[in-house]
């Protein structure tokens, strides 16, 4: 078999091309090494047997008086450097995918495209001896007026290459390139394509992303920033705010512990003084319903404290309303009442101190009273098998103990501070002639009650699957669609 091939060269150069497509089919993509061996184990094949032919791909094709032979020994020798730069490309492919993924496919292309153009101008000189020099000299003044036409072009395509090879961001990113932000569907020779928040398709010239600031909001991963920026009365105490806004991060259940969340002051100017809030979520679709959660929060810990927003500083709450009244018209369970029950009820609630860590419902215990937080957060626990699991966090303007208030049985949860505040008791005796009188607080108490009880019995079967952190004001615009206005 060897003989024959060594004396029918010309036969078998053409044979060797077909059985390197065939293993190159048959060994397939899953196999990447062995078609890189199989390749390389032709090409040389197909080299030593020119060679040993007589036929080189640095010279003219031999047998000149032969006409046949020597056209097609011209053809095999074209298709050894052919064949040499698809070897070359290949391998340079197969490192380029070790070192910088499938990402880089861009530069394999590029490069690719221009050894396959050196091995061209390669076999016309030295194969069929054309003047070379005159075609260089000719095809880089073409070179250099196409360059100059496709400028734009050219720089968006080498950006490109630059993006693979260095790889600030890939399929699948959250990115921010010069403001734009979204998520990255595709990259092309020419652009990156971001896919927005609002469902837009973004169009990004790769020239542009090489050049402007680029934040990738998905690295590290599982980690998104999340960013809250308030205004507030330049008067006020800066401690009082941020005691407040740290309250308001501590009622997120959804923001990481680590890294801790924080606030902190920005600016103070005549006209306001500017504070951030700033955590984190573990996912990228949680960042919109934690932003519109923490501006609820912000907003309702502010006013527990008796800070206003700098767009309400000029109504400030009249001097007859009292923080009591204020609280139960805040909480919008009892709306039902006449302002002038409203004030008796008010006169008779007590407001309690807590201190961070103290329990202020034990799970079995019946409550005789309904707490309304007034400051501060709260943690509710249920007991889960051998653990406890946080069903939620409440804060200013929410209430608790309405099982034992309503039908005196006990619920089996924990209400327990994580930061200081103050809570409003209202007795058990003290509600009664409201609820007598005013039909629609016990219903809605009642509905409240229920709601609960669903939503802890749905959490212990689900686990471990989170339940949406409900207030007491969420479910009442929910179930009434009614607004309620602090």
């Amino acid at each position: 078999m060897p003989a024959l091939l060594t004396a029918h060269p010309l036969f078998a150069a053409p044979v060797l091309l077909l059985i390197d497509l065939l293993l190159w089919r048959l060994v397939g993509p899953a196999h990447p090494h062995w078609r890189l061996a199989t390749r390389i184990l032709c090409f040389l094949l197909f080299s030593l047997l020119l060679f040993n032919a007589g036929m080189n791909p640095l010279r003219a094709a031999p047998w000149p008086d032969d006409l046949p032979s020597h056209m097609v020994a011209t053809a095999v020798q074209i298709f050894w450097w052919l064949f040499a730069a698809r070897c070359l490309t290949v391998v340079l492919g197969f490192l380029l995918v070790q070192r910088i993924g499938h990402g880089g496919r861009l530069l394999q292309d590029v490069v690719g495209a221009l050894i396959f153009l050196v091995a061209i101008i390669a076999a016309a000189g030295y194969v069929l001896e054309l003047p070379v020099k005159g075609l260089l000299a000719t095809s880089g003044v073409v070179a250099i007026v196409l360059g100059l036409a496709l400028q734009s072009t050219l720089s968006d395509v080498f950006s490109g290459i630059v993006l693979n090879t260095t790889k600030p961001y890939q399929l699948d990113d959250w990115i921010s390139i010069d403001g734009i932000e979204g998520k990255v569907t595709e990259i092309d020779w020419r652009s990156t394509y971001l896919q927005t928040s609002q469902g837009t398709l973004a169009v990004v010239p790769n020239s542009l992303a090489a050049k402007a600031k680029v934040l990738n909001l998905s690295r590290p991963a599982n980690l998104y920033g999340v960013s809250v920026s308030l205004t507030v009365s330049p008067h006020i105490r800066p401690r009082k705010v941020l005691d407040a806004l740290e309250h308001a991060l501590g009622g997120c259940r959804a923001l990481l512990a680590s890294p801790a969340p924080t606030v902190s002051m920005r600016k103070s100017e005549p006209d306001g003084a500017e504070y951030e809030m700033n955590g984190f979520v573990a996912a990228m679709g949680e960042k919109r319903e934690v932003r519109n959660q923490l501006f609820d929060l912000a907003y309702r810990h502010l006013q527990a404290a008796g800070i206003n927003l700098l767009a309400e500083a000029d109504a400030p709450m009249r001097e007859s309303a009292s923080r009591a009244r204020a609280l139960l018209v805040r909480s919008g369970l009892f709306d039902a009442l006449r302002d002038e029950e409203r004030d008796e009820l008010a006169n008779r609630m007590q407001r309690r101190p807590f201190k961070r860590g103290e329990v202020l419902l034990a799970p079995g215990d019946v409550s005789d009273r309904l707490l309304i937080i007034d400051s501060g957060v709260v943690s509710v626990t249920l007991p889960h098998e051998s653990q406890t699991i946080e069903a939620g966090r409440m804060g200013p303007g929410e209430v608790f103990g309405e099982a034992g208030v309503l039908t005196g049985s006990a619920w089996q949860a924990e209400f327990t501070a994580i930061s200081d505040g103050a809570a409003y008791y209202i007795d058990k005796e003290t509600l009664a002639p409201c609820m007598e009188a005013r039909q629609e607080i016990a219903e809605t108490m009642g509905r409240l009650l229920d709601f609960r009880q669903k939503a802890s019995a749905a959490l212990l079967v689900e686990q471990p699957t989170v339940v949406q952190q409900r207030g007491l004001m969420a479910w009442l615009k929910q179930h009434t669609g009614r607004r309620y206005k602090a």
